[in-house]
């Protein structure tokens, strides 16, 4: 009996810690969607990614390379040389990044924000399926049925937006697959942590999406940077709250959960959008909304309790 308690202990343990951290994550990434509708008064979608991942780099860029000129020589000395197969992986977080981006934008052009939000909850099967073709990542039965009640979960509440609204078949697949790059994303981040802290990560996806998105958005708005005060707290509160906190502490998150379940959780993402614009813009709440949550809070707590959910028993 003593035995067969003493793991369990242990593994709640190790995992209690990235779980409080995959929750601040979520807060942080959460608000998103709030500084986005103050962002897109003035900026296009566009506009605002840029801008987004711009000011995550020059305010954590500039704070790391000061951070780096006070580090002891002894800690340079110390660091490995950087693979050819690395610097790929670097470079391909943050095609991957903007390229799901970019693929979410074009959806919302042909079908609507309620049909992108269904495809897109299908991101936790790319992962896993992923996981599962190139890493060789082995699910449980208590994963894969928890992945299926929150997906279930995550899907009824978009069906439930949808009300017989029409989109084209060309939309569609463009958000189906803008979730097939974010779930790609998730897995090149997981390879990433095994070498690279998370700010790393986030520097090489951020500086690389910027220069990429800068013709996009002169060629499809024309606009890169907001001329009132209100735009730009908003892109700043995206850089450094959404990027910076939240995309960060993700990364983090996987040095000790599996992609899969990472992608899994944000499955609450829309639910607490919901519940933030309820508290700040006054928007209603339907009854179904607390339903889903219980449900994908359900599923996610299933395979939070499989080994699966830890990165270290996915692999």
């Amino acid at each position: 009996m003593i035995q067969l308690e003493l793991p369990r202990q242990k593994i709640e343990k190790s995992n209690l810690t990235p779980i409080v951290t995959l929750c601040t994550a979520l807060l942080a990434v959460s608000f998103a969607p709030i500084f986005i509708r103050f962002s897109e008064t003035e900026l296009g979608a566009n506009g605002t990614v840029f801008n987004r991942m711009f000011i995550f780099v020059i305010f954590f860029g500039i704070g790391g390379a000061i951070r780096n000129k006070r580090s002891a020589p002894q800690e340079v000395r110390k660091q490995e040389t950087i693979t050819i197969q690395e610097w790929i992986l670097l470079v391909v977080v943050g095609i991957i990044s903007v390229t799901t981006l970019v693929l979410w934008a074009i959806s919302l052009q042909y079908t609507s924000v309620a049909k992108s939000m269904l495809l897109n909850n299908l991101t936790p099967v790319f992962t896993c399926l992923g996981g599962w073709l190139f890493f060789n990542t082995r699910f449980d039965k208590k994963f894969i049925i928890g992945m299926l009640i929150a997906l279930s979960g995550a899907i009824a509440l978009g069906l439930e937006d949808l009300h017989g609204a029409e989109g084209h078949l060309i939309g569609d697949i463009y958000a189906l697959l803008s979730a097939v790059f974010l779930g790609g994303y998730f897995l090149v981040v997981e390879q990433l942590r095994n070498r690279f802290c998370a700010m790393t990560i986030l520097l090489w996806r951020c500086a690389i999406g910027s220069v990429l998105l800068i013709p996009i958005v002169l060629l499809t708005e024309g606009q890169l940077f907001p001329t009132t005060w209100l735009p730009w707290l908003a892109v700043i509160g995206l850089g450094i709250i959404s990027e910076g906190f939240g995309q960060r502490l993700l990364a983090d998150c996987m040095d000790k959960l599996s992609s899969s379940f990472i992608s899994l959780f944000l499955l609450l993402e829309p639910i607490v959008s919901a519940i933030l614009a309820w508290v700040i813009f006054a928007e209603s709440l339907s009854p179904t909304t607390g339903l889903g949550f219980v449900v994908v809070l359900t599923g996610i707590y299933l395979a939070q309790s499989s080994k699966s959910a830890t990165k270290e028993c996915a692999a």
